[in-house]
């Protein structure tokens, strides 16, 4: 069991510091163009706005998919990435197919991906409700205004 956890330790470690370089960014770039358009109101501004955060976030998820992927090949569990990947995205996005299986040394990596998949989810759920909520506040204010 040790071995398994000390294999993963270094992937969740990457994930988390690759899930909160993308959040960062996320706000700080976000916070900036909103700063640089607030004197208009163009809807255009909201769907860019929205659609960036979104399509960062779900891209930072693909990237950690496939971190986990380049773990299971170095461990010898699957032949190919395209096997790795599917496997690594199924535990990650918390799925749970279990058409395919690691064998019993490595199998409890599965449900840690899956933890650590769950929260980056989180994270992402977290920064664009935050996004969306802003785009509300925004736009409600300058109704009122």
């Amino acid at each position: 069991m040790l071995l398994p956890l000390l294999a993963a330790a270094p992937v969740m470690f990457l994930c988390l510091a690759l899930q909160a370089v993308v959040v960062a960014a996320c706000l700080r770039r976000y916070a900036r163009f909103r700063q640089r358009w607030l004197r208009s109101e163009p809807l255009w501004v909201d769907i860019l706005l929205l659609s960036a955060v979104m399509l960062l976030t779900l891209l930072c998820n693909f990237a950690q998919m496939a971190i986990w992927a380049v773990l299971f090949l170095l461990l010898g569990e699957f032949p190919d990435f395209a096997g790795a990947l599917y496997h690594s995205a199924v535990n990650f996005a918390t799925l749970g197919y279990g058409d395919i299986v690691m064998s019993g040394d490595w199998r409890v990596l599965g449900p840690i991906e899956a933890a650590n998949g769950i929260l980056m989810f989180g994270v992402s759920t977290a920064v664009m409700t935050a996004a969306v909520l802003d785009v509300v506040k925004y736009n409600k204010a300058h109704q009122e205004a």
